[in-house]
């Protein structure tokens, strides 16, 4: 058993490092776990960095250990590394299990699997592999007596929240999953999301004038107008605070707590790192209001740690999937700092206690990321002083590698990315229409975005602007997606970009991508295995370090946590 823990440990620990060398410091002994209690834990916090696979992993410790300038200012040594040092390491497979198996999981399916450790049927949340309703980690934490909390960067009623707390044939039903988070009784409930949770009136700016909402946070609902649940409402009368902006969470000290920051999702990791350098943003915006995911972090460890029972909360990073979907590099390194930055703060937390569990993982890969070599920009020939650059005569031999394997200056010039492709499509086109745009336009937005090494030219936004009209036959007038009848046009593995409009960021990638060294595989999810993070009681954290399932993960934290 040894012998397998030290091999999955050193085979991941391979994975998530996409090139040579280390700079980490050694562990220190505050960072070992401590032994387990018992095979009990009072507490146990699962983070999810969604779409996070191992080379979303390398990206992150890249850019930590070895960018050359370091903008971002961070700690060569991550939190996700401090875990490892201190804890276990294993590989999860994702796939859904069960009597309706697949190869490729969803962020539902997944999410349900971790929540129940039973195997679930794609785009369900809470459900079974036939479709039953089964009682999920945090619904039996609850019954036990113990605190929960949820916390997401996108939709408290997206799919991954979802999987824990709610119980739907499908993911979309997101007015639904916010009356089965609210009928939980999830004690802290912090993200975006708040269209989902608003009643339907015909003036939002009185309705966030009633809440003492931000008007950028209460301006629409996608509830019907029959609905008669006000869930402001029922959320007070159950012993909710409200939160609208960061200084409303801070005030809340104890008791539960229902958080929502935004109308969608909240910033993205590029906004939020303009955001830090922001030295006083203005009153009333976005900067100025929204807490960050390390804020809301900290906040439910807080509250939850003071029910004398324990605590089961499950942690977020969502957007790194949303990058993916898009396939856009620079916004994925700032969404890799960010989570981590939460990572960090749970370390902090945890790391002297011997009654907390805590997991990291992903509920899949997104996109088929990873750097890679490749032709474009061979450097030139240089002179290398070792004794060993001769040729077979005993002449000089000059250093030239025959590709390119990228420079760690890329590091940095993709973290200088100020917008993410979702917002270069908003400046092409307000409307997402790109039926009709011209190369000029997306050659001025890119070129306004990207770092100077990364701008294209007028040949890149013709293949940008590139559309396609779908053939009758493959319309599907009742799909979100598959409806679309003009779409980017892609030159390979089209069937892999399922998103219409969105996916012309994935042209942008592929104009930029011998310059970033990145390749792209799809515009979805990878079957790849993901990382395995266990930081707590070694007699527990131990069994986390092999090649398992999501469903073993689940078992194992139930495991951990639960009495039955």
């Amino acid at each position: 058993m040894k012998t397998l823990a030290k091999l999955s440990a050193a085979v991941i620990a391979a994975s998530l490092l996409v090139a040579c060398g280390s700079d980490s410091d050694s562990k220190s002994d505050a960072d070992k776990a401590p032994v387990a209690n018992n095979g009990k834990v009072k507490n146990l916090i699962l983070m999810i960095g969604d779409g996070m696979g191992p080379q979303q992993v390398g990206l992150l410790e890249e850019y930590a250990r070895r960018s050359p300038a370091n903008a971002a200012k961070v700690n060569k040594v991550t939190g996700l590394q401090k875990l490892a040092e201190g804890g276990a390491l294993g590989l999860s497979m994702t796939a859904p299990m069960g009597a309706n198996p697949g190869l490729i999981v969803d962020s539902a399916c997944s999410a349900t699997q971790l929540a129940t450790g039973k195997g679930s049927i794609s785009e369900a949340v809470g459900l079974d592999d036939k479709g039953n309703k089964v009682e999920t980690i945090l619904e039996k934490a609850k019954k036990m007596g113990k605190a929960t909390g949820l916390i997401t960067d996108t939709r408290l009623t997206h799919a991954t929240p979802a999987g824990f707390a709610s119980h739907r044939p499908h993911r979309s039903m997101e007015n639904e999953i916010a009356n089965d988070l609210l009928d939980a009784g999830v004690d802290v409930l912090l993200g975006g999301g708040s269209r989902h949770w608003a009643p339907k009136v015909d003036d939002f700016g009185k309705l966030a004038q009633e809440l003492n909402a931000p008007t950028h946070v209460i301006k629409k609902s996608k509830r019907s107008a029959d609905d008669d649940r006000n869930l402001f409402n029922e959320a007070k009368s159950a012993g909710y605070s409200l939160a609208f902006d960061k200084t409303q969470m801070a005030a809340v000290n104890q008791g539960k707590l229902l958080g929502l920051f935004d109308d969608s999702a909240m910033n993205d990791g590029i906004e939020y790192t303009a955001c830090k350098n922001t030295a006083a943003p203005e009153a009333g915006s976005k900067c100025a209001d929204e807490p960050s995911l390390v804020e809301m972090t900290k906040k439910a460890l807080d509250i939850l740690s003071q029910d004398p029972d324990g605590f089961f909360l499950m942690i977020e990073g969502g957007q790194i999937d949303w990058a993916g979907h898009i396939n856009d590099t620079g916004w994925l390194l700032h969404e890799m700092l960010k989570f981590d930055e939460a990572v960090q703060a749970v370390h902090e937390w945890v790391a002297e206690r011997d009654d907390t569990l805590v997991v990291v993982t992903a509920d899949h890969e997104t996109g088929g990321f990873g750097f890679a070599y490749h032709k474009h920009d061979i450097p030139e020939a240089k002179t290398l002083a070792g004794d060993g650059m001769v040729n077979a005569d005993g002449s000089d031999r000059p250093y030239k590698p025959q590709y390119n394997f990228g420079a760690l200056a890329t590091l940095d010039k993709i973290y200088a990315q100020d917008r993410s492709f979702y917002d270069i499509l908003s400046a092409v086109n307000g409307d997402w229409d790109f039926s009709n745009t011209t190369a000029a336009a997306w050659v001025e937005e890119v070129n306004k975005s990207m770092h100077a090494d990364f701008h294209i030219n007028s040949e890149s936004g013709e293949r940008i602007a590139a559309r396609y009209d779908v053939p009758a036959e493959d319309v599907h007038a009742d799909h979100k997606y598959l409806k679309a009848t003009n779409i980017p046009k892609f030159n390979d593995f089209s069937d892999f970009y399922v998103y219409a409009d969105e996916d012309t960021g994935a042209l942008i990638a592929r104009e930029v991508a011998a310059k970033q060294s990145v390749s792209w595989g799809n515009g979805t999810h990878t079957a790849a295995p993901v990382p395995v993070y266990a930081f707590g009681p070694e007699a527990i954290t131990k069994k986390f370090s092999t090649m398992q399932h999501h469903t073993d993960l689940g078992q194992k934290m139930m495991d951990a946590l639960i009495v039955e």
